[in-house]
């Protein structure tokens, strides 16, 4: 990445735990280092226990530990240089036959635990099948989500699929994210599941404390492009941390026992 212009966002987030025992984890919130950099960042554990990295199946930077019983505390800080400019858009970025799409890519074209493409296909094609293919089919399909879905903290559980968020029309920004990759992949458009950081940058700061925030990727012209169908629009400093083919397999922390969360706060903030 050019270093002629840049944007410098500090990014972490904090977790407390309380555990009545010992609990194996997998944690993920370091943000990968593909079209941005890491210039600093540090890792803290209170009381301080031994941890390991490793990549996923998804290529993602994933931390391994074990969560100690009584009270835990996890701490990660980091600055990251990545782009000023919004996320990038082309208009002429064509949808690709299946049958040219690279192999890699044809995992995100499938059904997974919480996009049930097979079962909504018939929608996605009665409500989109007649729209441009290419840029102007997945953007229609971001417009009718952000308009048809509210978002709304607190409707949305860790098992919440697509149907139950088209149900109900109300969601966070996961379940945004998620019927926006489900339509896409009922119309054969490679779609993946991300998540991470999202500064309040151009736009007005919201009441709420900061969380990690959900969107997607799409396959079109040879290459993923980012759309964010909570926001719909080209933000700036989007910051992944990590890819799937939906929420499940990018959970931030994954807890193999009994430690309950009992604390939780994200900061991204520009630093210059």
């Amino acid at each position: 990445m050019s270093t002629a212009a840049r944007l410098v966002v500090r990014v972490g987030c904090r977790f407390e735990y309380d555990s009545p025992g010992p609990t194996p984890a997998v944690v993920l919130v370091r943000p990968e280092e593909h079209g941005q950099r890491v210039r600093h960042e540090d890792w803290a554990t209170e009381p301080a226990i031994a941890s390991h990295d490793y990549a996923d199946l998804f290529g993602n930077r994933c931390r391994r530990l074990t969560i100690p019983a009584g009270r835990f505390v996890m701490r990660y800080d980091a600055e990251v240089e990545t782009s000023p400019e919004p996320a990038e858009t082309d208009w002429n970025a064509r949808e690709i036959p299946v049958e040219e799409l690279p192999d890699e890519t044809l995992v995100y074209t499938l059904p997974s635990r919480f996009c049930l493409s097979d079962e909504l296909s018939d929608f996605a094609w009665e409500t989109f099948g007649g729209v441009q293919p290419g840029w102007a089919r997945v953007q229609a399909i971001c417009d009718w989500v952000h308009e048809q879905i509210v978002f709304k903290y607190g409707t949305s559980l860790p098992h919440t699929t697509v149907q139950d968020v088209l149900r109900d029309r109300t969601g966070v920004c996961r379940d945004f994210a998620h019927a926006a990759v489900t339509f896409c992949r009922a119309l054969n458009i490679p779609a993946r599941y991300a998540f991470g950081y999202l500064p309040d940058i151009g736009v007005p700061p919201v009441d709420v404390p900061m969380d990690f925030c959900a969107w997607f990727e799409a396959f079109l012209g040879g290459r993923w492009w980012t759309f964010d169908p909570r926001n719909n629009q080209r933000r700036i400093g989007h910051i992944p941390i990590a890819r799937g083919r939906d929420a499940l397999d990018v959970a931030m922390i994954t807890t193999y026992g009994p430690a309950r969360l009992e604390k939780m706060a994200v900061w991204a903030d520009r630093v210059e």
